[in-house]
């Protein structure tokens, strides 16, 4: 395992607080979290048997279950996660600990252009429920910059957030995910504590589209054409449930 780390945490926004709320609660908090991931495993299946060296670069790993899973799921593959928070980065190397050897880290600043000239260049970049904290131009740039950066024939898969155009569709979005944590934390602790701690923290942001200005979900059908107009081909949604989308595009 190879870890490269920032001297200090970039500022964006997002609190080692909450990172500690999101190790803790964050499978119980995300919609349907395996069968998410089954998604984008699937997804990544043909890029990476038909490279020689599959090299996926996770865009803010979060606890590390989903770089787990692609580990898991490739032995071929190397995998880098990269996190602006130590504490993910922390327990994403906890999480893969029987795959080091496979696994780089590093703290980085999404927001900032000066990681994105990857090299060698990647087979695939995914990310998931991160995007959502960028703007719209910062998502466009972002966009044309992972196109820029993958090899021929590479992937990005998208999961995240994303902002529905009408009052009803925010209605749907904010029920669907409070029935799912619900739902999850039922499963998960038999009682109703991963529910209370999402209410408390102000988690289901389609409740509150302002209340939190580090929360800037855009557009299904938007995220789709910047997209295609950053050169992605095959751009298709494979998931859509409680506000939360997987997108996905490949390099021809």
């Amino acid at each position: 395992m190879v870890e490269s780390e920032l001297t200090s945490v970039p500022d964006t926004g997002w609190s080692e607080q909450d990172s500690a709320d999101f190790i803790a609660y964050g499978p119980e908090f995300t919609p349907e979290g395996d069968r998410l991931r089954e998604t984008v495993l699937n997804l990544l299946a043909p890029a990476i048997t038909d490279s020689e060296t599959p090299h996926v670069v996770e865009l803010c790993c979060g606890a590390g279950q989903l770089s787990a899973a692609i580990l898991e799921r490739f032995p071929s593959a190397r995998m880098s996660a990269w996190d602006g928070s130590p504490a993910m980065l922390a327990e994403t190397r906890e999480t893969c600990a029987a795959h080091t050897d496979r696994l780089d880290t590093q703290l980085f600043n999404l927001a900032e252009s000066d990681w994105r000239d990857v090299n060698p260049k990647p087979t695939a970049f995914v990310s998931s429920l991160a995007v959502h904290h960028l703007d719209g131009p910062q998502k466009q740039s972002l966009f044309h910059d992972l196109y820029c950066a993958l090899n021929p024939g590479g992937l990005f898969v998208l999961v995240d957030i994303i902002m529905p155009t009408t009052p009803i569709g925010l209605e749907i979005a904010a029920k669907q995910w409070e029935d799912i944590v619900r739902s999850q934390s039922m499963a998960k602790y038999g009682d109703l504590r991963a529910l209370v701690a999402f209410e408390r923290l102000g988690w289901n942001f389609f409740l509150a589209p302002d209340a939190d200005p580090i929360d800037k979900p855009s557009s299904l059908v938007g995220q789709c054409l910047w997209m295609r107009e950053s050169g992605f081909q095959a751009v298709d949604v494979s998931f859509y449930r409680a506000g939360h989308a997987i997108l996905s595009g490949r390099k021809p």
